[in-house]
């Protein structure tokens, strides 16, 4: 039994009252999966489980530690919980995921946690506590990287790459689907990377026909983190061919100078990127082009920047995040000569951003007047706010909905956009 469990049933014996369990799941939409199995399986245990900490008698959080930022972030989580066990107001406190099975000694450093587990493995079952709003879902194709990123920890944290089986796979997506969930974002490391463990090439494209054969209710299939060197033909042929599969392409390059991509280990040219790019756009009209950067990156000139700048200028990508990089020990870039301060590292992400912002602004303004079409997500105050198949969940703008008329959570609408502002989109229902 996975340590968290038996800790958790072990409390529950002792207490013979049912044990509730808090669930804080910190860091990707990878870690919110293995969230949801844990979930899972607690209820199908008869525990009950929350995602309101305050009143819990136990909780689970599940951490990151890929870069500076998101272990800061667990360690203040880990130390926020402790001094509610200090106050009284929680029995015990597990900590797992990616920073413990990166660091073994947190034990000595944290001893008021109960208990430190590592990763956990593909789930291969079907059970599943949804901790995401019920109509949208995650599938985790694959675990571990095939990729050997200079600067990734990644490996390091999760191991070689690991491929679910297909036939676990459809059984989840024909659960999804008897669910009739609205949206099922595909996830992984590199997803591209799918089915390279047990052959010589991406099966990718395969399994997206098996997905969209098994999901006839599920209004969309989007596809997260696609790595540049497998993006095939036949894999953008499907993408454009499917009314399912949003026209929504991640593909994070991380830099668009050839010597930085070679520093990275990328195995891919700048220009190899801008002609995929080319391709992409030509292939899938309209498509929204998201991608992810890193600035900073040891022995990074100006000059090399400034290349970058005009890369982002040329292409316009509909959707952009940048990360400053982070140097982290066990990386071969960790040794890398040339390290930039942070002070300049931070210069060259708000110029990027600042540069984003505009285009952002410029790409929203050419839906004015348009109809496009939006997944209803909540209730606000005045209206409604939905997401477009342009923006995936939590990562992306959203689309403000003004009206006073009853909408449901989940369900497609078309919407008349009567304003753009930088990132977001608003508009007015056509019912």
């Amino acid at each position: 039994m996975n340590p968290a469990l038996s800790l958790c049933h072990k409390e529950q014996r002792k207490g013979r009252v049912k044990q509730k369990i808090g669930i804080l799941s910190l860091g990707c939409p990878r870690n919110l999966v293995d969230a949801e199995t844990i979930a899972g399986r607690l209820k199908l245990k008869d525990f009950s489980i929350t995602q309101e900490l305050s009143g819990a008698d136990i909780v689970l959080v599940n951490t990151c530690a890929f870069i500076q930022e998101a272990k800061q972030e667990s360690i203040e989580a880990i130390l926020e919980l402790i001094e509610l066990k200090k106050q009284g107001k929680l029995k015990k406190i597990i900590v797992y995921g990616c920073l413990p099975q990166r660091y073994k000694d947190l034990a000595k450093q944290l001893p008021e946690v109960d208990a430190f587990v590592g990763r956990l493995g593909l789930d291969r079952e079907t059970d599943r506590y949804p901790l995401t709003p019920r109509h949208y879902a995650y599938l985790k194709i694959c675990e571990g990287c095939v990729n050997r990123c200079s600067y990734c920890a990644i490996p390091g944290i999760k191991g070689p790459l690991e491929s679910q089986d297909e036939a676990s796979l459809l059984r989840k997506v024909r659960g999804f689907n008897r669910e009739k969930i609205s949206e099922l974002n595909i996830i992984g490391q590199d997803i591209t990377g799918f089915g390279m463990d047990r052959s010589s090439g991406s099966r990718l494209p395969g399994l997206l026909r098996g997905i969209i054969s098994n999901a006839p209710d599920i209004g969309w299939i989007r596809l997260l983190y696609l790595n540049p060197q497998r993006v095939s033909d036949e894999l953008l042929e499907l993408i454009a061919g499917s009314a399912q599969v949003c026209k929504y392409i991640d593909l994070p390059i991380q830099h668009i100078n050839s010597r930085l991509l070679k520093a990275m280990n990328r195995r891919i040219t700048g220009e190899k990127i801008a002609a995929l790019i080319r391709k992409i756009r030509k292939a899938i009209p309209g498509v929204y082009l998201r991608t992810a950067l890193i600035v900073g990156f040891p022995s990074e000139t100006e000059k090399e920047f400034g290349e970058l700048l005009e890369f982002i200028q040329e292409v316009k990508f509909e959707r952009l995040g940048a990360f400053i990089y982070s140097r982290e020990e066990g990386t071969p870039a960790y040794a890398f000569k040339g390290q930039i301060p942070r002070a300049k590292k931070q210069e060259r992400f708000d110029r990027i951003m600042t540069l984003q912002r505009q285009i952002a602004s410029e790409v929203n303004s050419r839906f004015m007047g348009k109809e496009i079409k939006v997944l209803v997500e909540e209730k606000q105050s005045g209206g409604y706010v939905g997401r477009s198949q342009g923006d995936a969940p939590e990562v992306d703008g959203v689309v403000y909905i003004n009206t006073q008329k009853p909408l449901k959570a989940g369900k497609f609408v078309q919407v008349k956009i009567t304003d753009t502002l930088e990132y977001d989109l608003v508009g007015v229902p056509k019912l």
